[in-house]
């Protein structure tokens, strides 16, 4: 069976069976690791999420606030109700009140300034908003994330502010990076969570790194979180 979705405005034909044996797939590969799976839907409509539910995905993760708040909102209650939503692109502060109130986890927080804005709409809403600090350790300009002495400066204000609950480290190494270069990035982002664990006395339980093409590579440096998405729909 085909089914139709979207990739913001392209229409993609999905085959629902596998979608199955993609996530078998992806799970026999990581069997001998504590990871979970989150589906990356960005590029996907509706009936991609409703097959991924089908197929036992729980955690969907999307980049585009109000792109994918009206996804959501569209799902049937069901999925909605039982699965865990992740935000993992970056977050303009304006759009900080409708994430938090849409979304389970927020993955791509990168200045104390967003996480302030974070802060003061889960209070609103009496919410503890789980969140992680991204980390670009590559110094990729085009791309979003603290750079680790400036997470560090800032780290002790964010722990301190309430309605957030501070839970791991994000990272995106670069495309097409050679297994070398990734091992050293995602080892680097291990290493790093756990020298902040001890200067700042803090446990950071959650380390989301590896997409779909070093997932492989991520998983044995350490990631407890793997964002698969063309892996798992195409």
């Amino acid at each position: 069976m085909l089914i139709q979705s979207q990739s913001w405005g392209k229409d993609i034909a999905i085959d629902s069976s596998l979608v199955k044996l993609n996530l078998k797939s992806i799970q026999e590969k990581i069997a001998h690791y504590n990871v979970k799976i989150i589906a990356v839907t960005k590029y996907f409509g509706l009936k991609a999420m409703q097959a991924g539910y089908e197929a036992g995905i729980r955690d969907f993760a999307e980049s585009r606030a109000i792109e994918s708040i009206k996804k959501i909102n569209q799902l049937p209650n069901d999925i909605r109700k039982n699965s865990t939503f992740h935000f993992i692109g970056h977050l303009q502060t304006n759009k900080a009140d409708k994430v938090v109130k849409h979304f389970d986890v927020i993955h791509s927080v990168d200045s104390l300034k967003v996480a302030q804005a974070i802060s003061k709409s889960a209070c609103s809403l009496n919410k503890k908003q789980k969140i992680l600090l991204q980390v670009n350790n590559a110094g990729e300009e085009q791309k979003s994330g603290y750079e680790k002495e400036q997470l560090r400066q800032e780290l002790k204000d964010i722990l301190a502010l309430d309605g957030i609950e501070l839970i791991g480290l994000m990272n995106m190494a670069p495309l097409g990076a050679d297994e070398k270069t990734l091992e050293e990035l995602f080892t680097d982002i291990r290493m790093f969570r756990d020298e902040l664990e001890k200067e700042f006395d803090i446990t950071l339980p959650e380390l989301s790194m590896g997409m779909s093409d070093d997932y492989e590579v991520a998983v044995k440096c350490g990631a407890t979180i793997i964002r698969i998405g063309r892996k798992i729909f195409t």
